[in-house]
């Protein structure tokens, strides 16, 4: 191990609420540059649920890095625990979202009508016209999978466990 990583080890062990909230700031960028990855570079569309799940890690990624500076005082270490508590409650809805999300396309349950492609509300003239502009991403119907999960799937494995990371950060001892 290099001496850089001993000290950021040892740093970490004496700061653990700081070291969570700078973690999991870098996770949550870490899900949206993969999120943006599948859409910008594969040319995976998202859905209307898909842009929801985002939501969650737009707000970790800057309340997580106030709380790993919050952290770093002792004098403030109470707020930062309750950051840590606020961003695994903010994951936990995410996770929920991605739970929701992959239920509608393994089908247990109905998703919303603006997931569902609706009909067109063109004249009956401009039909054939409105059916070369639209693109409909269904919320139903999941385009990739990685051993058996979606990536709606994927998201509230990974919303889930950096909520507990955050929850277990809260209740660590500095």
């Amino acid at each position: 191990m290099s001496a850089l990583a001993k000290i950021a080890l040892e740093r970490a062990r004496a700061a653990p609420q700081a070291a969570a909230g700078f973690a999991l700031s870098a996770a949550a960028a870490a899900v949206l540059a993969g999120a943006w990855f599948f859409e910008l570079v594969l040319g995976i569309a998202p859905c209307p649920l898909c842009l929801y799940q985002r939501i969650p890690y737009y707000i970790v990624v800057p309340l997580g890095l106030a709380v790993g500076v919050l952290a770093l005082k002792a004098s403030r270490l109470r707020l930062a625990r309750g950051g840590l508590g606020l961003i695994a409650l903010v994951l936990a809805v995410g996770a929920g979202i991605g739970v929701y999300h992959a239920g509608i396309e393994w089908s247990w349950w109905q998703g919303p009508a603006s997931c569902a492609g609706g009909g067109l509300t063109a004249p009956a003239a401009d039909i054939l016209t409105a059916l070369k502009q639209s693109s409909v991403v269904r919320c139903d119907e999941a385009p990739w999978r990685f051993l058996g999960l979606s990536l709606a799937g994927n998201n509230a494995l990974i919303a889930g466990g950096l909520a507990l990371v955050a929850i277990a950060a809260a209740r660590a001892r500095a």
